[in-house]
């Protein structure tokens, strides 16, 4: 089957790089992300990835504890370029050539995020794995994610999670919690929904980038998603 993207942004949470531990990156996990991009690159598919830090740091949470939220944000997008090098191990380890492209000058580790070197990167078929949010405090990885993908161009944005897509309230604390196949951006921000924060869904709502969010752990639910079949729950105009 064909496929209905030419180009995508990947969002993953840094909670999503724990596996069974409570702190730290789960090498299983790292290997059997970069095995399902492997399948969208072998597809032809352009790839960009943002990963989060909440495996390490959380801005958010440091400011709430009394932290400087600047610095506590500075904190976190270091973070992520921890996770998004340990990402880049593994993805290479699979056959997929990978660019680790921060928002931070650290030349030593990585390239600097130049939207133009990107672009040129993903039509060679590189991944390429956008660091360190946007450089600049108080936005979450959520809009640095849909911000990169206005960027680059990306024809959607994957929001992969620990659920199979977005429910009126979290499903794993309750059963009872009922799934949307289809929302609006507005319908997300008036019900208050935990998609993205309200600032990456109104950047998405201003731009119609569509958003899908699905179940990392099952496995191929990625490519299907880009043959275009009905994975997780999409918000769109």
């Amino acid at each position: 089957m064909a496929i209905k993207y030419k180009r995508v942004l990947l969002k993953l949470s840094g909670e999503a790089l724990l596996g069974d531990s409570k702190f730290g990156i789960s090498t299983d996990v790292l290997n059997y992300v970069a095995g399902e991009v492997k399948q969208v690159v072998e597809l032809g598919m352009e790839v960009g990835l943002v990963i989060g830090a909440g495996n390490i740091f959380r801005g958010v949470a440091g400011a709430s504890k009394g932290m400087d939220r600047s610095t506590a944000d500075n904190m976190g997008m270091l973070a992520t370029v921890i996770n998004s090098l340990a990402m880049q191990d593994a993805m290479e380890r699979n056959g997929i050539v990978t660019r680790v492209m921060s928002a931070f000058p650290m030349p030593s580790v990585c390239e600097p995020y130049i939207r133009r070197r990107a672009m040129r990167h993903l039509e060679k078929g590189r991944v390429v794995i956008c660091a360190a949010g946007i450089g600049t405090p108080y936005f979450t990885t959520d809009t640095a994610a849909v911000i990169r993908a206005l960027e680059i161009e990306a024809d959607l944005i994957c929001k992969a999670t620990r659920v199979d897509g977005v429910y009126d309230k979290d499903p794993l604390a309750n059963p009872d919690a009922v799934k949307f196949d289809t929302l609006t951006y507005t319908e997300v921000l008036q019900k208050g929904l935990r998609v993205m924060d309200a600032a990456a869904i109104s950047l998405a709502q201003d731009n119609n980038k569509p958003i899908i969010v699905l179940k990392m752990k099952t496995p191929s639910n990625i490519v299907r998603a880009m043959r275009g079949e009905h994975i997780g729950t999409i918000v769109q105009k």
